[in-house]
C-alpha cells in the first residue's frame, strides 16, 4: 500500500514529465496503482493500528547505513542481513526501503525499444574499490544489447582506446556475435568531433574496429548521454549489486574472473524489470540476428617504433629488450599487446623478437639467439698468466 513519501515521490516525478512505466519501477509499485494515485490526488487512506515489532528491528541501523553509502539493492541488503542473522522476509526490508526512496534522486532516462541484434550500447563506470590490498580507481566498460538486456563488463586500469576497443571485443565474444550499430558515448577513443551540420567525425582506430567486425557506429548527441540509457542503467547496476557483493580483489585479473562468474549466476538470471522476462532467455531470441565473428580477431595493441641501439636492444617502459644484431641502427615497430606481450616487426612486416613485458627491476631481457653474431664478430685479445707473474717478480 502507498503512504505519503510514495505518493509525494510519484508526484514529483510526474511533475517532471516521467512515464507511468518508470515511477512505478522506481516505487516499487504496479502502473495501475500509479495512475489511480494520479486520479485520486493522494494516497489512500491509512488503517490505523497498534505497533508490533518487527523481525528487522535490531538490523534497521544497519540496513540505514547501507543506504547512506548508497546501496539501495535491495537483495544486496537482504544478503548482508542474513549473514548477521535477519531470519525475516525481504518483503518486509523493501516495504523498510520503499518511504525511504524519496531521499534518493531520481534518474529520468530516455529508454526507446530496439529490434533483436540490431544495437549495443557502450559505456564507462568507475569506482574505487582494494585491489591487492590497496585502494584503486577501477574503471570498468559495460556493453548491453539493446533488445535482451544482455550485457558484458570487464575491468581495466584506464579507459584509452585500446582498452575500449578490448572491452567491445569482449562482448562481442561474450554474445557470440556482433550487433548491427554500436552507441558510444563522445569519449576520444571513438568520436573526435561533431559538426554544426550534426555529423559525427570518429576516432580513425573506432572506425577501424567497426569496419572489422562490421558494425555501423553511433554517437551521442553532445551532452545527451541518456540517449544510452540502457547501458547508463547497466553501470548503475554492476556498481550497486557486483561491487557491493564484493569489496576487495587479489588482482584485476581476480576482479575480472568474479565478473564473469556473476554475470552467468546473476546478472543473466534476473528478470528485467522492462520486458519482464529472464535476460538469458530472451537473450536466447536474439542470438541468431547477430552477425558471426570475423576469423582474425582485430589488434589492440599499442603501437609504436623503435631505433635499435648497436649493442642490440631497443628501450620500451623502462626495460631493455634484445632484438637480432642485424637491426643494430634500423628502425624497427613494436606492439604491446595488452596481456603484455610484445612482439618486434622488421621494415617488412616480419615479426624478429617477441618477449614479455617486464618490471624496471627485474632487469632486461635477453633472448641470446638475438646476440650471437656480435660475439662472433667481437674479438677480444687474450694475454698469458704468466705475464702477470713476471711482471710481480720485477717488483
Amino acid at each position: 500500500m502507498l503512504n505519503r513519501e510514495d505518493w509525494l515521490m510519484i508526484r514529483e516525478m510526474r511533475e517532471k514529465g516521467c512515464y507511468l512505466r518508470e515511477i512505478a519501477e522506481e516505487v516499487g509499485c504496479s502502473e495501475r496503482t500509479v495512475r489511480r494515485a494520479l486520479l485520486r490526488g493522494g494516497p489512500p487512506p491509512r488503517r490505523r493500528s497498534g505497533i508490533r515489532s518487527s523481525k528487522l528491528d535490531p538490523y534497521k541501523a544497519q540496513v540505514d547505513r547501507l543506504l547512506a553509502e548508497g546501496v539501495w539493492n535491495a537483495t544486496v541488503i537482504f544478503a548482508e542481513i542474513q549473514a548477521m542473522g535477519y531470519r525475516g522476509g525481504i518483503s518486509i526490508l523493501r516495504d523498510y526501503i520503499r518511504p525511504k526512496r524519496a531521499l534518493r534522486k531520481p534518474k529520468g532516462t530516455v529508454r526507446f525499444e530496439t529490434a533483436p541484434g540490431r544495437q549495443l550500447q557502450s559505456d564507462w563506470g568507475q569506482i574505487e574499490t582494494e585491489v591487492g590490498g590497496r585502494l584503486l580507481r577501477v574503471h570498468f566498460a559495460v556493453n548491453t544489447l539493446g533488445y535482451s538486456r544482455r550485457f558484458h563488463v570487464w575491468a581495466a586500469p584506464c579507459e584509452d582506446a585500446e582498452h575500449t576497443y578490448e572491452g567491445l571485443i569482449g562482448a562481442f565474444e561474450h554474445f557470440g556475435g556482433v550487433p548491427g550499430e554500436v552507441w558510444v558515448d563522445n569519449q576520444k577513443a571513438a568520436v573526435l568531433a561533431h559538426g554544426l551540420d550534426g555529423g559525427v567525425r570518429f576516432n580513425p582506430g573506432f572506425l577501424a574496429l567497426a569496419a572489422h567486425y562490421g558494425f555501423r557506429p553511433k554517437a551521442c548527441r553532445p551532452h545527451r548521454p541518456q540517449t544510452k540509457g540502457k547501458d547508463e542503467r547497466m553501470v548503475r547496476y554492476v556498481k550497486e549489486n557486483f561491487f557491493q557483493r564484493h569489496r576487495a580483489f587479489e588482482s584485476l585479473a581476480h576482479l575480472n574472473r568474479l565478473l564473469q562468474k556473476w554475470l552467468a549466476e546473476v546478472a543473466d538470471e534476473r528478470v528485467h524489470g522492462t520486458h519482464k522476462e529472464v535476460v538469458r532467455e530472451r537473450f536466447e531470441a536474439e542470438r541468431a540476428h547477430l552477425a558471426p565473428l570475423p576469423p582474425v580477431r582485430f589488434d589492440t595493441s599499442y603501437r609504436q617504433t623503435r631505433r635499435v641501439a648497436l649493442d642490440a636492444f631497443i628501450d620500451v617502459r623502462g626495460n631493455r629488450y634484445s632484438v637480432p644484431a642485424h637491426l643494430c641502427g634500423q628502425t624497427v615497430f613494436i606492439h604491446m599487446a595488452l596481456d603484455g606481450t610484445l612482439k618486434v616487426f622488421d621494415s617488412e612486416g616480419t615479426v624478429v623478437a617477441e618477449h614479455q613485458l617486464r618490471p624496471k627491476r627485474t632487469g632486461w631481457s635477453v633472448v641470446p639467439e638475438h646476440h650471437a653474431r656480435l660475439w662472433q664478430e667481437l674479438k677480444v685479445e687474450t694475454r698469458s698468466l704468466t705475464t702477470y707473474a713476471e711482471a710481480a717478480s720485477w717488483n
